[in-house]
């Protein structure tokens, strides 16, 4: 049996079906922004394999960084043992992070990252006396993950879930932010979203622990851009119904943006901050929760004293010796230019599919570039044509998207804006 053979009887990939699967590449290498496939064929990979690798693949410092630590230590639990890669790590995290979130919970994965974020609401406001406020806000539109509770919190009707309705607990969603990042902003509440947040909260606060919501872009829920200061606004609200900012940085987090953190085109500091995906530069799967004093000193001063949470690898050595190297590339790299050149370079080049049949909107920020189409694209119609076009593209939902690792040069980015032209004319 052929190893295609085994993985197509045996092996279930993320959203696949097992009756119809849909072809696959078996990937037998990759260096710099290339994979390279079992018959020798290249791809670009405009998805930074989920958008993760922003510094391309095999990059020697994070390499180094894993094979030095794998020679010291691979892992060791961290209930009441620590070690000196979480602890600088935890020190580079905080020199870039939003001020005013010093403690570090460290994760698994994004998804599980956002199951700590929403257990250490509920938490925090039965520490405060408050215990009927256990449920949670969050926009339409919205995504956060597929384990149990992050699904809760992803749209119900545009979202991957519907199937789990029944079996989720409810939350309270409010209308996607209206106002497109770049537009102007109105202040008038029935116009720019507001109004919808605000009566839902003064209705529900009650049982509210939190909302939680991703900063400027909505990712898998859409690809959405949306106005900053919705942000600024709704971090007043939270304030004033005693509701807890959960901000969901997962997808925008460590530069992809063109900022740090999507946060600071905000002004405010959420409550809680949910970072992944890029952590690790790719390498290692690995996350973090950040909160503020207030919330950790309170929960450990009520019953039962400590944070109920503790995953088995949680600061494993090897992802933390990863991500401190990332970040240290962050440090050293002229990342903030090259992303910049990235998101002219996809303005210029995907302005014209707006004339293209079937293409509703074009939107590039930072390092993301998209084709919205009026109708449903498919990923396994459009993943052969990838092959042959030279690029990897996982289109979903109405979107043809990409999300480039930061080290693309303007020829491959070229290669990148043609197949996703190419995809547009046919899907």
């Amino acid at each position: 049996m052929t190893d295609l053979a085994f993985d197509r009887d045996h092996l279930w990939h993320p959203y696949a079906s097992v009756s119809t699967a849909g072809p696959v590449h078996l990937v037998t290498g990759a260096r710099g922004v290339r994979l390279t496939l079992d018959d020798g064929r290249q791809m670009i990979d405009a998805m930074s394999s989920w958008w993760c690798a922003i510094h391309g693949y095999g990059q020697p410092a994070i390499v180094q960084a894993i094979s030095n630590q794998a020679q010291t230590m691979a892992h060791v639990m961290f209930g009441g043992l620590t070690h000196t890669p979480a602890i600088r790590l935890g020190q580079q995290l905080l020199a870039i992070t939003p001020a005013g979130l010093p403690r570090i919970f460290y994760c698994d994965s994004g998804s599980v990252s956002v199951e700590v974020a929403l257990k250490l609401a509920v938490q925090y406001q039965v520490a405060q006396g408050r215990p009927g406020k256990v449920r949670f806000a969050t926009p339409r539109g919205g995504y956060h993950g597929d384990t149990w509770k992050a699904m809760s919190v992803c749209d119900p009707v545009t979202g991957m879930h519907q199937i789990f309705a029944g079996a989720l607990s409810p939350q309270y969603f409010c209308a996607q932010p209206p106002l497109r990042y770049g537009a102007e902003w109105v202040e008038d509440e029935a116009q720019n979203g507001l109004g919808d947040l605000r009566r839902l909260l003064a209705a529900h606060h009650a049982q509210i622990a939190g909302l939680i919501l991703e900063p400027v872009v909505q990712g898998a829920g859409g690809m959405y851009f949306y106005h900053p200061t919705y942000l600024t606004r709704a971090r007043a609200l939270c304030d004033a119904f005693d509701v807890l900012l959960i901000f969901d940085e997962i997808a925008t987090g460590f530069g992809r943006t063109g900022r740090m953190f999507a946060t600071e085109m905000t002004g405010v500091r959420p409550d809680i901050l949910c970072l992944g995906k890029a952590l690790s530069g790719g390498a290692m799967s690995f996350a973090a929760t950040l909160t503020t004093d207030a919330i950790a000193l309170a929960i450990s001063a009520a019953t039962p004293g400590v944070f109920m949470h503790g995953p088995t690898f949680m600061a494993n050595p090897l992802a933390c010796a990863a991500a401190s190297a990332s970040l240290s590339l962050l440090d050293t790299t002229p990342w903030q230019s090259r992303v910049a050149a990235i998101e002219a370079q996809l303005q210029t080049e995907l302005r014209p599919a707006r004339s293209l049949s079937g293409v509703a909107d074009v939107r590039v920020l930072g390092a993301i570039g998209v084709i919205e189409m009026d109708h449903e694209v498919s990923a396994a119609q459009a993943h052969p044509l990838c092959k042959d076009l030279g690029v990897w593209l996982r289109p979903f939902g109405r979107n043809i998207y990409c999300m480039p690792p930061f080290i693309t040069g303007a020829d491959d980015l070229s290669q990148i804006s043609h197949a996703m032209f190419e995809l547009a004319k046919v899907l």
